[in-house]
């Protein structure tokens, strides 16, 4: 059993190596303790349900089950259980989608160590959402209600690489076409099918050759 007024933390991200960083971070720290790491979010909810942390730290990319999906599940079923998801960007799409979940809030995994440990224990004391945070999701949310077109979203980048998934290109081919990561395309990829709110590849492909064609 923990001290009283220790919070206990459960670590979820695939990467063995940010686990640990945050491990060793939240260690110097007498406020916390990590009961429990998890490598994505089926893990994340198993080990959930049998230790009962106070706090979950969900990195949002995960293989099998991402951080949004185990958010909302954790939510559902330990609604008392505080999350905040970790991410690499600051996307007004990610971190909107975050709190539609269930998260009480963000960090960045590009803030120093000091910035990090004090924007947590804000978030871990239920202090109000920060105002730069609740103007971009009042933003976003304002975005998707809009009857905009859905392509209109989509970074440049993005663009190019829907137009070469028209084309019935691999994601290793439109990775040699562009100069970039194999793994970069993926990720380009999710992201588009989140913003289009598509389900698959098949759904994309039929979606960006309409698009090439002109259809709506």
């Amino acid at each position: 059993m923990s001290p009283a007024g220790v919070r206990r933390v459960l670590l979820a991200d695939d990467s063995a190596l940010a686990r640990r960083a945050v491990s060793t971070l939240l260690k110097r720290e007498p406020g916390f303790e990590v009961v429990g790491e998890a490598e994505d979010g089926y893990g994340a909810l198993a080990l959930a349900r049998d230790l009962r942390p106070d706090l979950v730290l969900m990195d949002i990319n995960m293989p099998r089950c991402d951080g949004l999906l185990a958010t909302r599940l954790l939510k559902r079923e330990l609604p008392e259980t505080t999350v905040v998801v970790l991410t690499v960007s600051g996307d007004a799409g990610d971190l909107f989608e975050a709190i539609r979940s269930g998260a009480q809030g963000y960090l960045l995994k590009s803030l120093d160590p000091e910035s990090w440990l004090e924007c947590l224990r804000g978030l871990a004391s239920g202090e109000a959402m920060p105002k730069d945070l609740a103007r971009r999701i009042l933003t976003e949310f304002a975005a998707r209600a809009a009857p905009a077109d859905p392509d209109a979203r989509l970074t440049e980048r993005e663009r190019e690489i829907l137009n070469l998934v028209a084309s019935a290109m691999t994601n290793k081919q439109v990775a040699e076409a562009l100069y970039i990561s194999e793994q970069t395309v993926k990720n380009h990829v999710k992201k588009i099918m989140q913003k289009l709110r598509l389900k698959n590849r098949v759904e994309l492909a039929l979606h960006a050759r309409r698009v090439a064609l002109g259809g709506p």
